[in-house]
């Protein structure tokens, strides 16, 4: 009876790459969400239907519109990318369905989904970037896994999109991408989800590349202004804004039938009260911050035949933001004198005299000061213009005013940007919290100061971060809209908010 063969180890390894090669390729394709559907107009145009609400698309052919029905259960992004008239026809509408966050994108193996992409940046288009073998790659730190209703999902603050896991053991894949490991290494690994997943993950800074002599933390990710940031205050400045996120935002009343309104005032505590009405008759009506806060009441509609004045607007600056002092002091370490730190003073109180908000103004209705984008140098006393696209422009004014419920533009808005390392440099873990304080601070001033000089002002909650990087051209965690104050002549009186 003879012997069963031995494979020696040259054979297995043999065999072990003719599985990996063999192994079917993940898919990608498009497919619209689930609150969408495409809809024939009488006009003949296609609209996609977004819980009742048509958004129109434009005008396509026959052969598209049949092709364009497989939008709902994932079109092949390999097949948009021909050079005949109908694979260019039908990328232009998935195109058109993405640049309005419409579409989502399947990554698949067969019948089965790995992962969903669900893009948070408008013009979010898959590009797998290239990897080579001999890559090391590990998770960002700001990369994270969550539940979200019935399903995990991996996201990230610097992401364009994020991806809903549909197989668990793709959420083992990543959590062991915490390790730096070669792109050969990865590849060797039983359940190696595929190549295009990796370089999609990569396209969305979920991994990056360390460098070669790197421990794969926090100095190596390769952009200076993301070490200075912690991994919270990175994902709450993301993700309480617009522009980096595909969340619903604003005045939604989503808790409506769910749980009751709290109340206006708070209830009282139990125990001894100790009565203050009795000191209420003491004279204090003439001191002058008490005028300005019995005055201070947010102004929506502003009066377009009488605009504010650039002397107003100069007035205006000098008494809330300009520069007043300025001095240096060593960091002092254990006695050893460390960097020299430069410091300013400013109006209003700034956390560890940082100062680090810069004020953006957009202008839209300004006597003797062109509509336009402009910088206020705290330092000189100055406005300089950037050059910014009409169209970017009007958005941001627009925004302003949906978000105000106001018949018109406001005269000029304020964008309060922060110099997110003049703090982050300094503190940890609270860094942008100190941040939103000095918001706060320099926003009550700016009230005070409208109101003295007989503006009127309205502070705005949302503010478009991707729009201000796209206006500006700096990255959003380098300098970023923290908020946004809404500044001009009062049409008429309101109702004191």
């Amino acid at each position: 009876m003879r012997a069963p063969k031995r494979s020696n180890s040259r054979q297995t390894k043999k065999h072990e790459k003719k599985r990996v090669r063999t192994q079917p390729t993940a898919a990608l394709s498009a497919r619209l969400n689930e609150r969408v559907a495409l809809q024939l107009q009488p006009d003949g145009s296609l609209a996609a239907v977004v819980q009742g609400y048509p958004v129109e698309l434009g005008r396509f052919g026959g052969d598209v519109l049949k092709r364009a029905a497989g939008l709902h259960d994932g079109l092949p992004l390999a097949s948009l990318a021909g050079t005949s008239a109908l694979a260019q026809q039908t990328a232009a509408l998935v195109r058109r369905l993405a640049r309005r966050g419409l579409v989502e994108y399947r990554c698949a193996r067969g019948p089965k989904d790995l992962v969903v992409i669900e893009p948070q940046l408008a013009d979010y288009w898959p590009q797998p970037a290239k990897l080579r073998a001999s890559d090391t790659v590990v998770l960002s730190r700001f990369a994270y896994l969550r539940r979200r209703a019935d399903a995990l999902v991996l996201e990230s603050p610097r992401a364009a999109a994020l991806f809903r896991i549909c197989d668990p053991a793709i959420a083992g894949f990543v959590a062991g991408l915490a390790v730096p490991q070669t792109v050969a290494e990865l590849k060797k690994q039983r359940g190696f989800p595929g190549l295009d997943l990796l370089a999609l993950l990569a396209d969305c800074d979920m991994l990056f590349r360390p460098d070669a002599n790197s421990d794969g933390l926090r100095d190596s990710e390769g952009d200076a202004s993301l070490v200075m940031w912690d991994f919270h205050d990175l994902l709450f400045h993301a993700r309480s804004t617009e522009g980096r996120q595909a969340n619903p935002l604003g005045g939604l009343y989503p808790y409506v039938g769910k749980l009751p309104p709290l109340p206006a005032e708070r209830p009282a505590w139990p125990g001894s009260t100790i009565e203050l009405s009795p000191f209420a008759a003491e004279p204090h009506t003439g001191l002058p911050i008490a005028t300005l806060l019995n005055a201070r009441h947010s102004v929506r509609d502003f009066d377009a035949s009488r605009p504010i004045t650039l002397k107003e607007l100069a007035q205006f600056l000098e008494l809330t933001s300009r520069v007043t002092s300025r001095w240096e002091s060593p960091v002092d370490f254990d006695g050893a004198d460390g960097p020299l730190v430069s410091y300013v003073s400013r109006p209003y109180p700034a956390g560890g005299s940082a100062y680090e908000l810069e004020l953006y103004l957009a202008v839209a209705n300004c006597a003797e000061l062109p509509r336009g984008f402009y910088h206020y140098n705290a330092s000189t006393h100055a406005l300089n213009a950037i050059e910014v696209a009409d169209a970017q422009l009007a958005t941001m004014l627009g925004s302003a005013q949906f978000a105000m419920g106001a018949e018109a533009e406001p005269q000029v808005l304020i964008t309060m940007a922060a110099r997110f390392g003049r703090l982050s440099w300094k503190y940890s873990s609270v860094a942008y919290s100190l941040v939103l304080k000095d918001v706060g601070v320099l926003m009550q001033t700016l009230y005070l100061a409208a109101t003295g000089i007989g503006l009127g002002g309205c502070a705005i909650g949302t503010s478009n971060i991707e729009l201000f990087s796209q206006m500006t051209g700096l990255p959003f965690h380098v300098e970023g809209p923290v908020g946004v104050f809404a500044l001009g002549r009062e049409a008429t009186a309101e109702t004191p908010s």
